[in-house]
This record gives C-alpha cells, structure tokens and sequence, in this order.
C-alpha cells in the first residue's frame, strides 16, 4: 500500500523562488505541495486552513518576520512542523526562529540537494539544522552580546552616518560613539564598521532598509 504523500505549505514573497522549490517538489513523489503563501498573515491563515504536514517558511516577509508567522501557526497548531528556508545563516534569526518552534533550518541555496531529506526527517519528528547554523549557535553563546546602546549606534552607522553625526543623534560625544563603535567591532570580531554592518544584518542583529534592501554600498 502507498503511503500518503507529506503536504507541504510554502511561504515566500519571491514567485520565482516558489516556482523554483514546487519544480523541486514536483521530482519528489512522497511529497505534494499543497498551498502557497506570500506573507505571514496570508501563511497562518491558509495553514488554519490546510493544515499541511510540513511548513517551508521564510524569515523576511512583507508583513511580518518569519519566526512571528511560525510562532503564531504554533499558537493555532501545536503539533505544526515549520522548516525555515533562508539566504543567510544568521544566528539571531536561527535562535528566533527556532525559539518560534521551527524543527528545521536551512538555506535556500541547498534546496535542490537537502529539500526532500529535510522534509521527510522533520516530518518524522526530528529536528534538522543546517550544520554550519548550529556552529553559529554554539559560537554565539560564546561571544559578548552587544548592549543597547551599541545595537543603537550599529544600525545608524549602517545608514551611512558618521560618529559624529551619530553622537548628535544620541545626544553624545564624537568620543564615545567611536568607543561604543570599537567595542562593537571586538564583540562581533569584524574587520571595521562595514564588515561589522554586514555582520549584523545577517545575524539578525540589525534590520535591512526599507524593502528589505541593504544600505547603499553594502553587499552580502
């Protein structure tokens, strides 16, 4: 006797990355993709709906973060199995995501290779995380997380600001911010400012533009 296929829900605002993981899909017969989402608010409701197997999640969504669409789909269901699928290894979003409930995290560029074991091992009931994400996980719990403060004068540096236009912003000397700048740079162990920019945004640590565009300058 066949067994059922796993249903699968994939959420992603990228038509051509949809098309791309239901043409992997397709080649896999255990699997049947089942619904198709383009935002979080659109992902929970078709999964209230559906009530898929297996979830395909993005982390940056029009309308919500990924994890907030995980841990919502977990508030309704529980028993939900969301695997993220990302461009970067990010170790902020990873801990969000898998603090969501997510059992699995992976990169979108390993979906022609890794989509249909990951698939089938999450929806057995084990967690499946990208080898170099969990490094990423167990490095972080090692290294000193950046305060407030400087967070704060990471992502004005990131829209190009000077220290000195920033310590007007923040209300404080030239001097402090480019302390506050060099600690940043020794906690996330970064080459210099733009590195540290980089560093931050695919951690987690610091959000994109607008639009999800990186500054003017920067590239990942």
């Amino acid at each position: 006797m066949t067994p059922e296929p796993i249903t699968v829900m994939m959420v992603d605002d990228h038509p051509i990355f949809l098309e791309g993981v239901a043409s992997a899909l397709e080649a896999v017969p255990r699997v049947r993709l089942v619904g198709q989402a383009g935002s979080g608010a659109e992902a929970v409701a078709l999964h209230r709906r559906l009530r898929p197997d297996v979830t395909l999640m993005d982390l940056q969504l029009p309308d919500m973060h990924g994890s907030e669409a995980i841990a919502a789909i977990r508030a309704e269901a529980p028993e939900a199995r969301v695997i993220v699928l990302t461009t970067y290894e990010g170790d902020v979003h990873a801990a969000q995501a898998i603090r969501a409930g997510a059992a699995g995290y992976m990169l979108k560029s390993a979906v022609r290779h890794e989509l249909e074991e990951t698939i089938v091992s999450v929806h057995g009931g084990r967690r499946r995380i990208l080898p170099s994400v969990a490094c990423a996980l167990a490095e972080q719990m090692y290294m000193d997380a950046l305060s407030p403060r400087e967070v704060e004068v990471l992502r004005l540096a990131a829209v190009g600001n000077t220290n000195l236009k920033i310590g007007e912003q923040l209300g404080l000397s030239e001097g402090t911010i480019k302390t506050h700048m060099k600690n940043v740079l020794a906690k996330m162990q970064a080459k210099d400012r733009t590195h540290a920019v980089l560093l931050g945004i695919q951690r987690g640590i610091i959000g994109m533009g607008a639009g999800g565009r990186l500054p003017p300058g920067l590239r990942l």
